[in-house]
């Protein structure tokens, strides 16, 4: 198992240096373009979510992405000490609605549940919030 961590200021500004983070990661585990824009995507809207809910856009804080990948698993995790977010109320939206009303934002969670195999969260009192976004290799 190889691991991997950056550590950034909560600013939209630093979500490139995850991107290229992620995606030089996933392409040397051997995911083809299409996979890694998928991962990127998934793991750019788990930051803006922690930058924008959890952190309200204070950009003193910081966020934590790991990437561990061995036995055809790729998983990313995204670790902050801010507000935390309950999955539990997640409705997937319904895109018909959401496309007539020309709206923007509010996709975050769907998108990274689309693109990704599994997303798992973690909140245990005493310690940060976890996303945990995995993708399988398939041969």
């Amino acid at each position: 198992m190889k691991t991997e961590t950056l550590h950034i200021e909560s600013k939209t500004e630093r979500l490139i240096a995850v991107r290229d983070f992620v995606s030089a990661a996933a392409r040397e585990f051997g995911f083809g373009d299409e996979e890694i824009s998928k991962i990127a995507l998934a793991v750019d809207e788990a930051c803006t979510n922690v930058i924008k809910h959890a952190y309200k856009f204070e950009p003193d804080k910081t966020l934590t992405v790991t990437v561990q990948r061995g036995n055809g698993t790729f998983e990313v995790s995204i670790r902050d000490t801010g507000k935390r977010f309950d999955p539990s109320g997640f409705q997937p939206p319904d895109m018909k609605e959401y496309l007539s009303h020309f709206r923007r934002g509010g996709l975050g969670v769907y998108l990274m549940k689309s693109l990704m195999d599994k997303v798992e969260y973690n909140f245990e009192p005493g310690k940060p919030n976890e996303v945990r976004l995995i993708k399988y290799l398939t041969p």
